[in-house]
């Protein structure tokens, strides 16, 4: 059975900055190109950057410069660094295989930006 579970969440000022990790078990993760996604209010689900198993990376024009991906194939993680924080980067944060696998998706980690 396939497990995901996000952390490092929380509430940070604007120009802060938080590490997200992802722990997955299950899968064989090595093979597998992730990424982290994001959902806000009211705002579909997005994917934010993601990264190949070996190791090429893609970001979203609103996160490209703040945001760095990467993995962990030794301990099955994936992790987020996000710099410089904006408001508009409040939501919940996932991480999947991407493209994503439905059942797979976590509970997610929540990031809130505001001063």
């Amino acid at each position: 059975q396939v497990q995901v579970v996000e952390s490092g969440g929380g509430l940070v000022q604007p120009g802060g900055s938080l590490r997200l990790s992802c722990a997955t078990s299950g899968m064989l993760f090595s093979i597998h190109a992730m990424g982290w996604y994001r959902q806000a209010p009211g705002k579909q689900r997005e994917l934010v950057a993601s990264i190949t198993n070996g190791g090429s990376s893609y970001y979203a024009d609103s996160v490209k410069g703040r945001f760095t991906i990467s993995r962990d194939n030794a301990k099955n993680r994936v992790y987020l660094q996000m710099n410089n924080l904006k408001p508009e980067d409040t939501a919940v944060y996932y991480c999947n295989t991407d493209p994503s696998n439905g059942p797979w998706w976590g509970q997610g980690t929540q990031v809130t930006v505001s001063s």
